[in-house]
């Protein structure tokens, strides 16, 4: 069984076609500059990446041309699309409606509409990748996964915004998280790797990228994370601010005479490790920068590590404990001094980790201290035995996708960062697309 698994960005697309049986990735790509001048196409396959320049002005071109190449004879991985048993697509919002992945038709289109006024970069693009779809293969099955689903199981009083009640009644103005596809893949990953039940487990895991968040997960459930109605909330990013006091945003506004859409784009796309730094959006040039003596780059360092530690222990207290701390996506895969600092701001719990062993990159590891635990009254602050494990699932070649479509494989676990970001998508996909399919 072969998927085709989607990500659309505003003026952009990436993809996997990913064989479920054999749990194999079959080709990967990334369509750029979509709708814009000298747009192109680059498609892995083989381990081999070809250039394809190519005019594409919107999403349903574009989609055309990767079809194109997935059943080109020298390019190609299928030898017609009706090889392809659906076509998942991230949705990085779905409000209170969608506790699950979903069949896409009219219906749930119009509520992923509704919900893109609360995610702005991401919803309109991926409607623009569905309706392409709808256009362009017809008559395969596609299927939607949110972000927003794992995150459903929160209580009440960790999602509900200390603001006239009337608002959630009225607009479902309420916390709802993100990430959602990796926190629950790397949940599951770890119970794996520490052979133990997940309800047995209490987990803590950092998902730290372009866009970050850190999530509490109890008997396998999300409890609390840092992320709020939309993805702007939560901690330090690349470009967005994270929780500020509210006043700061209308003092601002004020001063400066901004629009409430000119405040959401600095907020958004200038603020963050960008913002304080001033030097970049990528956490590597802003780690060399401070090594070599950057002020604004140290600054934004130590803010991006203190909110990270600050939430990690927000969530300790949501589950009176915990017993593994798990760091994924791009910073947290691949970024040791990142790790390092955050975990030093947690060693009176006990956290500890291995110099050594923290080097690692590129691969699953444990990188705790063996004396890393604490043992309190009620229970023990254990780090997966002393477990601190970096799950390199990279920022999910989608910037935060992370599984779509284990749906049509059951236990898939994949090997590589971007295929498990794929994989889980793909098991939350799967699922529904074999109920309609069998």
């Amino acid at each position: 069984m072969k998927v085709l698994v989607l990500n659309s960005g505003s003026s952009s697309l990436k993809y996997q076609v990913i064989d479920m049986e054999t749990e194999e990735m079959l080709v990967k790509g990334y369509f750029e500059r979509i709708g814009q001048p000298n747009s192109f196409l680059t498609h892995k396959v083989k381990g081999v990446k070809h250039k394809f320049e190519h005019q594409a002005q919107n999403h349903e071109q574009a989609i055309k041309f990767v079809l194109s190449r997935l059943t080109n004879d020298h390019y190609g991985v299928i030898k017609d699309l009706n090889e392809l048993a659906g076509i998942g697509h991230r949705v990085v919002h779905g409000g209170e409606k969608f506790s699950d992945a979903v069949i896409i038709d009219d219906n749930v289109i119009e509520e992923i509409k509704r919900c893109s006024e609360l995610a702005p970069l991401h919803n309109p693009a991926a409607i623009l990748g569905m309706e392409a779809c709808r256009k362009v293969v017809p008559n395969v099955k596609m299927v939607a996964v949110f972000d927003t689903a794992f995150h459903q199981t929160l209580p009440k009083e960790r999602y509900i915004f200390p603001i006239p009640y009337e608002y959630y009644e009225k607009y479902k103005v309420r916390k709802y998280g993100f990430h959602g596809t990796s926190h629950q893949y790397v949940s599951q990953r770890v119970a794996e790797l520490m052979q133990k039940d997940i309800k047995e487990l209490k987990i803590i895991n950092c998902h730290l990228g372009q866009g970050a968040s850190v999530c509490a997960i109890q008997d396998g459930k999300s409890v609390e994370t840092s992320m709020g109605l939309t993805p702007l909330g939560g901690i330090v990013m690349g470009t967005r601010s994270g929780d500020l006091d509210p006043s700061v945003v209308t003092y601002i506004m004020q001063k400066e005479g901004l629009s409430y859409k000119e405040a959401e784009g600095i907020l958004n796309k200038e603020s963050g490790a960008y913002g304080v730094s001033m030097v970049s959006v990528d956490f590597r040039d802003i780690e060399v920068d401070a090594e070599s003596g950057g002020h604004h780059a140290k600054l934004a360092l130590d803010i991006f590590h203190d909110t990270v530690a600050s939430y990690i222990a927000k969530c300790m207290v949501a589950m009176n404990g915990v017993d593994v701390i798990t760091f994924t996506a791009g910073v947290g895969e691949k970024g040791p001094l990142s790790r390092k600092a955050i975990c030093e701001k947690l060693e009176f719990f006990g956290v500890k980790i291995d110099e050594e062993k923290n080097k690692t990159r590129g691969e699953e590891a444990e990188i705790s201290s063996p004396n890393s635990f604490l043992h309190s009254k009620h229970n023990s602050l254990r780090l997966a035995s002393g477990y601190i494990l970096r799950i390199c699932i990279a920022c999910i070649i989608f910037s935060g996708i992370t599984i779509f479509f284990a749906l049509l494989s059951k236990n898939s676990i994949a090997s590589n960062c971007d295929f498990a970001a794929f994989k889980l998508f793909t098991s939350l996909a799967t699922s529904q697309l074999s109920k309609r399919v069998i």
